[in-house]
């Protein structure tokens, strides 16, 4: 660790003892903390880098939970990191394959060593980055079975020998990749981000190190932004979208070993409380899955605004990007409104009780149908006197935020009645569905 990293003031002893006497961090009380922190006599250097890392402990909560309050981190390295419940779910699937061992390569801050570990699988963590494995080394001092290694990814393969086939499967081993996806060397935006890539070749590791490690039958799962292009994946893996209370944060490309038979997407859907479906972690989960490839395309013909009737549905984003609200709304017996347009509606008398029931979907009861058009809709938010309102769209270019200004003429009325709108275009129709949310069971 060079005297010059923004950690190395904490990775003293006082430095330690300091940050963890801390109270948490508060915006507003922040430079007071600051001026009272040095007049006791505590180093600038070192109260810098101890509120810092206050800050950071506050924000990390949001994915760490309380494990957050004892942890380091980097800006760049909290905003890429895996989120606990979700770095659990990923442990799950090696040790449900009878993998022993993991080598988390990219592992960052050490949120999925920290989760295999935690299921007393052996981990090595590592991390180019010389302060980030500084802090993934602190992070995982706890958990005797993993150990970090300061160096890049393709030279700890190469040591290993992980390129020649059947090598990793034969050491009881599986492969997670977390390839960095931000350009360090191209400096911040005013928000004090680094530039995200969104060229797979331009991560690192680059993702044909990840077609490499799979030709060799390595058990091996990449962490790649939601966003990949479905063109982009490879032939010979199981694509899983995963989202969290709502929220799609990862997709994971599964290889080998990690990949269930027969399945080529999934959307996979956790929620941190429900009561259906929890798992050893406490996480509610539930998973929609395909055998289809990418190009596959819904077979029948689109319901439009005749069909837009009972209880529209709203897919989870991970079914969504998995391509696969036609096979959701077949699930539940619903119609697709088109094909174009990630809705679908179920007749509300038979289904109502599953749509409630499940986190794949929102469902929303359709009261009235409305063409689109401004006039309209303010004249319907006047005779209902309506004072909130909830825009939804999907189809269309709208801006949510305007248009509620529109309607509204500008002002909220907090005594108003509630409402909620979901404008939408089905085939060369747009059209306003006044719909009102189906409490969740």
């Amino acid at each position: 660790m060079t005297e010059t990293s923004p950690l190395a003031p904490v990775l003293t002893h006082d430095g330690w003892e300091l940050l963890n006497s801390l109270p948490v961090y508060d915006d507003a009380a922040s430079m007071t903390l600051n001026q009272r922190l040095r007049d006791a006599g505590h180093d600038a250097e070192l109260v810098a880098a101890a509120l810092t890392q206050s800050r950071l402990r506050r924000d990390a909560r949001v994915k760490f939970g309380d494990f957050a309050e004892r942890m380091l981190f980097t800006d760049d390295g909290l905003q890429q990191s895996t989120r606990l419940p979700v770095a659990a779910h990923h442990a799950r699937r090696f040790r449900d394959a009878g993998v022993t061992s993991v080598a988390d390569l990219g592992c960052g801050l050490g949120a999925d060593a920290m989760a295999a570990a935690a299921l007393g699988l052996d981990v090595v963590g590592v991390e180019s980055d010389e302060t980030t494995a500084a802090a993934a080394t602190m992070n995982l001092a706890a958990f005797p079975e993993a150990r970090v290694e300061h160096t890049a990814a393709e030279d700890f393969i190469a040591a290993r020998r992980l390129l020649e086939p059947g090598r990793a499967a034969s050491l009881g081993w599986g492969v997670w990749l977390d390839p960095a996806r931000r350009d360090v060397d191209a400096g911040r935006s005013a928000g004090g981000r680094t530039r995200r890539l969104w060229d797979p070749e331009t991560f690192s590791p680059p993702l044909s190190l990840v077609t490499e490690l799979a030709a060799t039958g390595a058990p091996l799962g990449v962490k790649l932004g939601p966003g990949l292009p479905h063109e982009l994946i490879p032939a010979d893996c199981e694509a899983e979208w995963v989202s969290l209370d709502g929220q799609v944060v990862e997709v994971v490309l599964w290889f080998n070993a990690l990949a269930r038979p027969g399945v080529r997407r999934a959307a996979t859907v956790l929620r941190t409380a429900g009561n259906a479906g929890t798992d050893d972690a406490g996480l509610a989960v539930e998973e929609l899955t395909s055998g289809e490839d990418f190009t596959a395309t819904p077979e029948g013909e689109a319901a439009g605004v005749a069909g837009l009737t009972g209880l529209l549905c709203e897919p989870d984003g991970a079914v969504i990007r998995a391509g696969l609200v036609a096979d959701l709304a077949e699930r539940l017996g619903g119609r697709m409104l088109d094909e174009h347009i990630a809705y679908f509606c179920v007749d509300a008398e038979e289904v109502e009780e599953a749509a409630a029931s499940t986190a794949t979907v929102r469902a929303y009861r359709v009261i009235d149908v409305l063409d689109f058009s401004i006039k309209r809709l303010k004249r319907w938010v006047a005779e209902h006197g309506v004072g909130r309102l909830e825009i939804k769209k999907r189809g269309v270019d709208v801006v949510p935020e305007q248009l509620r200004t529109q309607l509204l003429g500008g002002r909220k009325k907090r005594d108003g009645a509630a409402a909620t709108l979901v404008i939408t275009r089905l085939g060369e129709d747009r059209v306003a569905a006044v719909v009102e949310p189906l409490p969740r069971r």
